[in-house]
């Protein structure tokens, strides 16, 4: 589980502006939103029904063609 120790930056108002996290904790972020992204990147490609199943054989002969 990712734990974020987030240090922000406030206006002179006191409002949050911006967000620092320390570099590790933002790589972590960016691995588990890259993952993310594959997992809805395959469940959109799982869920479209229409899309024609062929054989591994079959594309490569018709990346070749």
């Amino acid at each position: 589980m990712l734990v974020v120790h987030p240090e922000f930056i406030i206006d002179e108002k006191a409002q949050k502006k911006a967000v620092i996290v320390p570099l590790n904790e933002w790589n972590a972020i960016l691995d588990d939103m890259e993952e993310l992204n594959d997992i809805r990147s395959y469940d959109e490609a799982k869920a479209d029904i229409n899309d024609e199943i062929i054989s591994f054989e079959q594309a490569v002969k018709e990346i070749k063609a």
